[in-house]
């Protein structure tokens, strides 16, 4: 179930206009690197409204960066007229589609159920379920899980060729590996190629989109529709994403980028966006938000004349975190910030936001008889000694959660604690850290 602040961000998101149909402003955007016969898809989606769908497996408990492109593209479709199918694999899930290193670990029906159950509320996020190109959820083990292996290698496996999966670009990386693959991850193609044969059947699902890297599987259900039904259906990918130093785009020092807000804080999130470097910037926002093309333009030409305002990273950040997280968390993001550094009251910030706006910094586990600025600043590590942190005091450097201390002897009560047990110290104007008083 939607919130209400959910519903009515979906509510004002839109095409734009500016382009004669929705394949032009994809292309665009970029979010166009292969597809089946492009102009039948441009005249496809040109036209009545069509039935779609995009296949996420519940490998994690979460979804994350490389997901939301897909998730924003299905959104793009569906403002276009156009009717989503959000699949959650729960019978993928179990097998894992082959990664380019090394066998994936099988996880147990029930963590994959639960995950199933989690990724399908994040979808749905993403989606209107409402109006004549409303959304629905479908779930793969409703069709896979009463079938038997006689009738799936009967009914499905006879029109796969293995001649034409062992040269999908994944199986042939796998089989040249030291690691190989086993039959099982080898069948995922089939599985997938199953899936889009039984919309088609069910729902009258047309296209299917998904990441280049999946074109391989994608390419197996427009084979199996075409040998079983006889009539011909498309596919379209998005291009992997790579920042323009050559780094792997959707992780932050090495850690994946998660929609679920346990798992990257709604602040680490903010941050990642607003650390996109400029040649990267207006890319990321062709593809991850809804800005009308004037709008990126106006703030491509801004990076070019006054990069170090960062106006188009700012924008990027507050578009796509309110996209993830909402507008609430996100202008808590930017409370935050500003009230790290005395541009805002720190009491103000709920104890979740705090902690993730904090996270980085040194930090220190104090008594409560021990709160003298003093022992303080020697805790935290903003001075190395008493008689240096005297000196910080006397200079007008100290300051706990962003109020000036003038007096060298001044003891801290449980009034001047965030949420109870916290203080924020710094030394001069960037120096932070965070302390937690015990007790």
């Amino acid at each position: 179930m939607l919130s209400s602040e959910q519903n009515r961000a979906i509510a004002e998101q839109s095409n734009d206009p500016s382009f004669p149909n929705i394949w032009q402003e994809l292309k665009w955007r970029g979010l166009v690197h292969v597809s089946t016969d492009e102009s039948e898809l441009e005249e496809l989606l040109a036209g009545e409204p069509i039935t779609y769908y995009c296949g996420f497996d519940p490998t994690a408990p979460s979804l994350h960066l490389g997901n939301l492109v897909q998730l924003l593209n299905m959104r793009r479709l569906q403002l276009a007229g156009h009717r989503p199918l959000g699949l959650v694999g729960g019978s993928t899930g179990l097998i894992g589609d082959p990664r380019q290193t090394a066998e994936r670990v099988l996880n147990t029906p029930e963590t994959v159920n639960e995950w199933v159950n989690i990724l399908q509320g994040q979808v749905g996020r993403f989606l209107s379920f409402e109006g004549p190109s409303a959304a629905r959820m479908v779930n793969n083990l409703d069709w896979t899980a009463p079938m038997s292996a006689i009738d799936f290698l009967r009914e499905i496996g006879k029109h796969f060729r293995v001649g034409t999966m062992i040269k999908k670009d994944i199986v042939a990386a796998r089989l040249n590996s030291d690691e190989g693959i086993s039959y099982t991850e080898f069948s995922y193609q089939i599985l997938q190629g199953m899936d889009y044969l039984q919309l088609f059947r069910d729902y009258g699902c047309v296209l299917q989109t998904g990441g280049s890297d999946q074109w391989g599987n994608l390419t197996s259900g427009t084979d199996l529709i075409r040998k079983v039904e006889g009539t011909s259906v498309h596919a379209y990918g998005t291009p992997l994403i790579t920042n323009s130093d050559g780094t792997k785009f959707g992780k932050s020092e090495g850690n994946a980028i998660w929609l679920d807000p346990a798992m990257c804080s709604a602040y680490a999130f903010y941050q990642f966006w607003l650390n996109t470097a400029d040649a990267d910037v207006v890319d990321r926002l062709k593809v991850f938000t809804f800005m009308t093309r004037e709008r990126i333009e106006a703030l491509a030409a801004a990076v070019a004349e006054r990069p170090f305002a960062r106006e188009a990273q700012r924008a990027l950040a507050y578009e796509v975190t309110t996209l993830v997280h909402g507008q609430r968390a996100t202008e808590n993001v930017i409370a935050a910030s500003g009230a790290l550094f005395g541009q805002g009251a720190l009491e103000d910030l709920d104890e979740v936001t705090l902690k993730a706006a904090t996270a980085e910094l040194p930090g220190a586990t104090v008594a409560s008889d021990a709160l003298g600025i003093v022992d303080l600043l020697v805790a935290s590590g903003l001075s190395d000694s008493k008689s240096a942190a005297r000196r910080v005091v006397s200079e007008g450097g100290a300051y706990v959660n962003n109020r000036k201390i003038a007096d060298a002897g001044e003891v801290l009560g449980s009034n001047d604690l965030l949420h109870g047990r916290y203080l924020l110290v710094r030394r001069g104007k960037k120096h932070l850290a965070m302390v937690e008083v015990a007790g």
